[in-house]
């Protein structure tokens, strides 16, 4: 087992300044390569309360705000363009930057890209059912229309 600091959340294991253990293999060829984690050492001990800090001044204060722009997100549904072929398949696939900057633009307040969850990759026109993560405790299900450009 090795023991880790996350560095970004990760579903499952924990948020940013969490010290996880977590299987050799998984840390090694998974979280280390893809900066969601560093190893853990007594001196990046010593930064883990830094990241916490960055992590408060980035979250969403209370859960009355959360529940807020959940209820705004949810009620109204975002529309992100793309180029499309005629039969409405999308050259590449919609990625959570850019649902995070249509949320932006349609008026609700920034929501990191990372908190975003896609079920599945989003290739062609339509309307798709998305995860956002506002909150430990609140979760938002958006919907995102994809049209063609």
């Amino acid at each position: 087992m090795a023991k880790i600091i996350l560095t970004h959340e990760v579903t499952g294991l924990g948020a940013p300044g969490d010290v996880v253990e977590v299987k050799d293999g998984y840390a090694r060829n998974y979280l280390v390569p893809r900066n969601l984690a560093t190893p853990w050492t007594k001196g990046a001990e010593k930064n883990v309360s830094a990241i916490r800090r960055a992590r408060k001044a980035r979250e969403i204060a209370t859960l009355d705000e959360a529940k807020a722009i959940r209820d705004s997100l949810q009620a109204n549904p975002v529309t992100v363009s793309a180029k499309a072929g005629e039969s409405g398949r999308l050259f590449g696939a919609v990625t959570t930057a850019e649902i995070a900057s249509a949320i932006t633009a349609a008026g609700a307040p920034a929501v990191d890209k990372r908190k975003i969850e896609v079920a599945q990759a989003i290739k062609s026109t339509g309307e798709y059912t998305v995860q956002v993560r506002l909150h430990p405790e609140v979760s938002a299900k958006v919907t995102v229309k994809v049209v063609a450009a």
